[in-house]
């Protein structure tokens, strides 16, 4: 079982900039893939953006251009720099790592998903 932890949220003014960080209680050399999404208030959770071992990235296209994901697999953490915030990325912030093992002799693929418990950004207009 594998714990994560985000913080860095707060309330900041449109154009300004936080950091979310994701910190896991494991390794995370042995994630395929993580990721931050967000529940905006009223709404269902959304994919942020997402990281993967191979350090390849995918981003919402409401967020393209102004957050940037990374991972420090030393530090056990993932990390969001969110930058020209708006109104619209109002929400509790959620990390989430997935673990993907084949398993048993038939080769049975066995995925694992954790979250973390959410930080919440409040971006005043």
């Amino acid at each position: 079982q594998v714990h994560l932890v985000e913080s860095g949220g707060g309330l900041v003014q449109t154009g300004g900039s936080l950091r979310l960080s994701c910190v896991a209680s494991g390794s995370i050399v042995s994630m395929n893939a993580m990721g931050w999404y967000r529940q905006p208030p009223g709404k269902q959770r959304e994919l942020v953006a997402r990281v993967t071992s191979a350090r390849t990235t995918n981003y919402a296209k409401a967020v393209q251009g102004r957050f940037a994901i990374s991972r420090d697999n030393a530090q056990n953490t993932m990390y969001l720099q969110m930058n020209n915030l708006n109104p619209e990325d109002t929400g509790v912030y959620y990390c989430k790592a997935v673990r993907e093992v084949v398993v048993g002799p038939e080769g049975r693929l066995q995925r694992s998903e954790y979250w973390g418990q959410g930080t919440k950004v409040t971006v005043s207009s």
